[in-house]
Order: structure tokens, then sequence, then C-alpha cells
């Protein structure tokens, strides 16, 4: 399926390549002691959010979706000697390491196979797994507990919706906004510079000069982007964001939507995701609240219009008449409860079908009320990270709309 055109220009156009990643060792690294750290609500059961995860990506297969896995990817462009510089030079970090622990360290990576190096890459490694024993020459491996961190794990690994978004032809690396998160687009970095499969692929928004998420960027239409700014993308991420897509012609409006800055809210598509070509799933308590500065692209460069009401704005950005909007549950304590479960956060893999998490029961009536198809799937362990189907997949192809 390598022939398929990378790219989008939609959040519901027909998917035809995602890349997911599959859970892994980097799970197995959450403790009750660090889960919060490592933005994890629980300690997940690894085996069984594997099951679960097993089978989203089969049921993308089976409709036709080729699915990559971010491991194998890694693991793929390893095989690039600038490829493992790159990876190594971003997991070790000399201020926190002192350089004799970090100049040694280096070295022993340099020695792995790229499936090993993957491992440690995403997995992490702990003072005690270290291969060597020169302690004398470290004072920062003497005053660690074996059990701390010399590469910190990257649990987040599994919402690869965050690190890099497509639009138009092109790939945005993003700039994650917690510490927990920020080496994630190290690895998409190497992937989609190392990898033959991206051969050629031009990137979007290259400055990263504040913090952008891919949760934060839906495309509501083409040309027509909206960005959540709230926990993770900042206003100026935002606008630096807008001003890049328009100098590159991949968007002539974007909206910048303000969202709570709160943990059930960190994302714009923790509140909001789109289900068709001129429909939204999103979360009964915001949506008259939720409103939007207009950003559009001029000559002179560009024109920033009052906020008003997001669905407002949405529907005049993208040329239609009226925005539909399916409300997530029946009653307050419902909504609330399915939000919090990422009843919001579905995956589009055609107009009008959509994949969601099958324990937001209300929501998914509502959707298929609303003549949506829901593909339903099972998220037990899955949703402890707080994240849903949308945040788990990076679309890198559909069919234009």
């Amino acid at each position: 399926m390598a022939d398929v055109v990378l790219g989008s220009n939609s959040e519901v156009g027909t998917l035809r390549v995602a890349i997911l990643h599959r859970p892994g060792p980097e799970l197995q690294r959450l403790t009750p002691r660090n889960n919060d750290a490592l933005l994890f609500d629980g300690v997940p059961w690894v085996p069984r959010a594997q099951q679960e995860h097993d089978a989203f990506a089969d049921l993308l297969r089976s409709r036709g979706v080729e699915v990559l896995l971010l491991a194998d990817l890694l693991t793929e462009a390893l095989a690039s000697g600038a490829a493992r510089m790159h990876g190594i030079s971003a997991a070790v970090d000399g201020r926190r390491l002192g350089l004799p622990l970090a100049h040694e360290l280096s070295a022993y990576l340099r020695t792995l196979d790229p499936a090993a190096l993957a491992h440690v890459l995403m997995a992490g490694m702990t003072f005690n797994e270290l291969p060597f024993s020169e302690a004398e020459i470290s004072l920062v491996r003497r005053m660690h507990h074996g059990g701390d961190f010399v590469i910190d794990p990257l649990p987040n690994l599994l919402f690869t919706r965050d690190s890099s978004f497509w639009i138009g032809p092109r790939v945005a690396i993003t700039s994650l906004a917690l510490p927990a998160r920020a080496r994630e687009t190290s690895l998409t970095d190497v992937i989609y510079a190392h990898h033959p499969r991206f051969l050629g692929v031009r990137r979007a928004y290259e400055s990263r000069s504040a913090p952008v998420e891919g949760g934060d960027v839906l495309l509501l239409a083409p040309g027509v982007v909206a960005v959540g700014v709230g926990e993770r993308t900042t206003p100026a991420g935002a606008e630096a964001l807008a001003r890049s897509l328009f100098d590159d012609d991949l968007a002539h409006t974007v909206l910048a939507v303000p969202i709570a800055q709160e943990r059930a809210q960190m994302h714009l598509d923790t509140v909001c995701t789109m289900v068709d070509v001129d429909a939204v799933v999103m979360y009964p308590n915001i949506v008259d609240s939720l409103s939007a500065f207009t950003i559009h692209r001029e000559d002179r460069g560009v024109r920033i219009d009052d906020a008003v009401p997001f669905v407002q704005a949405a529907a005049e950005a993208m040329g239609i008449d009226k925005l539909r909007v399916i409300d997530t549950g029946l009653d307050p304590v419902t909504a609330e409860r399915e939000q919090w479960d990422d009843g919001n956060n579905t995956l589009a893999v055609a107009p009008g079908v959509v994949v969601a998490y099958e324990r937001n029961v209300e929501t998914n009536a509502r959707l298929a009320d609303s003549g949506i198809e829901v593909l339903a799937i099972a998220a037990s362990e899955l949703g402890t990270g707080r994240g849903g189907p949308r945040c788990m997949s990076c679309p890198a192809a559909r069919d234009p709309i």
C-alpha cells in the first residue's frame, strides 16, 4: 500500500493510513509513585491494554486502513547512523546526568542494534540497568537510587496524535508542553527524517517556537483549522502555527479556541471532534460557552476577529449554514462522566463513520440516532492515560474532501 498518497485535508475523509503505537514496556514503568508525573490517572494492566489496542488496530485494518506501528517505524529508521545519533542525543541529558555519565551512556547506546536502541528510547532506562559499573567517576550515579531513571520512559507514546499531524501533503512535528512528553517529538522527528516511507515528505510548522499539540488541532474543512488553546497549546503557539500555515498556503482561516486549563479538557479533541463533514460531537456543558477568535490570511499579513461562539465561527469559516452539534450524554452527570471517558474523542474512518469507546453508551446512542455509524472498541485499560481513539491515532493519509 506504499503507493497511497500521504496527506490529509480533513478530519473525516476516508482513512487510508494511520500511525498507532501498541502499548509496550514503557507502560510497565508506571507505578503509583510516578504515574501522576507521567500523566496517567492509574497504573494500567498492560497485557489487557495491548489486547484492547490490537482490537483497535484490527478494526482499522478491517476498514481498509494501513496501520503503521510507531515501534516498527522507529526500529527501521534507526538503521541510519544519523538517526541513531539524533535519537541518542535527545535521550541523554548531559545537564541532568553530568558529562562523565552522559558520555559513557551515549557510547553504550551507540553499540545497540536498532531494535534494542528503539526499546531504550521508548521504555527508558534505570540506573540499575546501566551496563557499566564505573560509579566512582560519576557523582550523579552515586547519589541516585537504582530504580531512578537515567532515561525517562515515554508512556504517552500511545497517543500518536499529539507529536505530529498531517495537513495537506505535509507533516507538522509539534512542540509538546509538559516535560513528561517533550522527548516524544524527537522520536517522530527521527521517523519522518529517516524512514524510507517518508522520503521527500516536506514539513509544516518548522519553527516550533511555542507549544502546539496535535490533540488541539482540528482540520474542520480544506483550508480551515481550529486550534485549542489551553493547558497544552499556548496562544503564542496557536498564532505561530496560523502564520506558518498561511505562509505555506496550507490554510486560509485558523480558529483559536480557548479551552479550560484542566486535566479533563487537556486538548480540544477531548471536548469536540468531527464525525461528518458538517457535524461534531461536543461536550454539552461547553457548547454555549466555547468561543473562537478567527484568524484570516490577508495580503498584508493577518486579521484577527473578535471572539464569537465556536459553532458560529466554524460554520462561517467552513462556508456552511450550520454546524451540526451532537451532544455527549443526556444529563449533566452522564455527560461529565462520558466526557471524562473520552466520549468526545472519536476517530472518523470515513464521513459519518467513527470509532468510539464502547463504555460511552449514551454518547454512542446519540451519535447513532443522528445517523453516525459507531464502531465501538473496549477501553477498560487504554483509558487510564485519558485519551480516546482520536488521541491514539495519527492519520497519515485520508481521501480528500
